[in-house]
């Protein structure tokens, strides 16, 4: 009786150290949506153990994800040093200018500040006065201790929308990432800034694009800064609302005191801006304002809450808006 041949499976080692060695997969890079992937290493040779330089090169990079990234105007030590010097150059240079052409040269329209006539002083005095309407508006409601200077709506509008607009900037610079490579008091630069403006805030700029100095620990923050960082939705709130009532009483302001309609505004601060040096700087500032207000925005992104970076960074270039907006949405810390 033939016997039918049985045949045996014989079991095959997964890896045997004759096998050729499989190609270690290299790591991948890493990519936002991609889940990470799994790869079979080969079996090492029995009482071997795989090379420390083998293992490493399964590992897979972690990624590191930045909120807001694309929205600051950051400089790298290492990476465009020769845009940052040109950049800081061109900040103390136009320090420089602002100082000569607005405050000592005559060339600019209305007066030198070595030259300035008493009814400049004098309105001087009645714009500060009327600081934020407050007196106007207390003379309206019938309280008359003291009387509010009467001054030409325009003026009026021009200065405290230039003021409302330097109170905003207060909790943006405190909150400020690169504030640590200014030497000086944060306070006092601040405080310059409201009667100033642009001749504190310019050099400012230039200075925070200093590299960091390493053996500094971080600058403590002033109790006037924690009281600007923590109450930031009430600074935009009162800053955006005299902003508005600025534009306002511009063209609607003392309508009982002959300034005429607002044509006759119009053509009033064309002439004003071109005969007085103070308006004539209102402008300047107004026009600097509108660059470094996107700039400081976009390099402290990350100060915004998460929902809202998108949002803030899309407004960040729209005056007084963008900042109204960084400070409604900035995130709640301990200042």
């Amino acid at each position: 009786m033939a016997m039918a041949a049985r045949t045996f499976a014989v079991p095959l080692p997964l890896c045997a150290a004759s096998s050729p060695p499989r190609a270690t997969p290299l790591a991948l890079p890493c990519r936002g949506a991609a889940r990470p992937l799994a790869s079979l290493a080969p079996c090492p040779a029995r009482g071997h153990a795989p090379s420390p330089r083998r293992a490493a090169g399964r590992a897979l990079a972690p990624c590191a994800v930045k909120r807001g990234g694309g929205g600051g105007g950051e400089f790298a030590s290492d990476d465009g040093g020769g845009a940052r010097a040109l950049l800081q150059a061109t900040l103390w240079g136009a320090e420089a200018a602002y100082i000569l052409w607005l405050f000592l040269l005559p060339y600019a329209p209305g007066d030198p500040v070595w030259g300035i006539s008493q009814a400049t002083i004098s309105d001087l005095i009645g714009l500060s006065l009327n600081f934020f309407f407050i007196l106007p508006l207390v003379n309206s409601a019938g309280v008359h201790l003291l009387e509010s200077p009467v001054l030409h709506p325009m003026a009026e509008g021009l200065f405290n929308f230039v003021v409302a607009w330097t109170l905003l900037f207060a909790p943006l610079l405190f909150t400020d990432s690169r504030r640590d490579r200014f030497k000086g008091s944060l306070d006092l630069l601040w405080g310059f800034q409201m009667f100033l403006t642009n001749t504190f805030l310019i050099p400012y700029m230039a200075i925070r694009l200093n590299d960091p100095d390493k053996d500094k620990s971080p600058p403590q923050t002033s109790k006037l800064g924690s009281v600007m960082v923590r109450g930031a939705p009430i600074v935009g709130l009162t800053g955006g609302l005299v902003c508005i009532v600025s534009i306002a009483w511009a063209f609607f302001g003392r309508a009982d005191a002959g300034f005429g309609g607002i044509a006759e505004r119009w053509q009033y601060v064309q002439s004003y801006v071109f005969s007085e040096r103070l308006a004539y700087a209102f402008l300047w500032d107004i026009l600097l304002y509108s660059i470094f207000q996107p700039w400081l925005i976009g390099d402290n992104i990350q100060n915004v809450k998460a929902n809202a970076t998108e949002f803030v960074n899309s407004v960040r270039f729209l005056p007084v808006i963008g900042l109204v907006a960084y400070l409604f949405c900035l995130e709640d810390r301990d200042a």
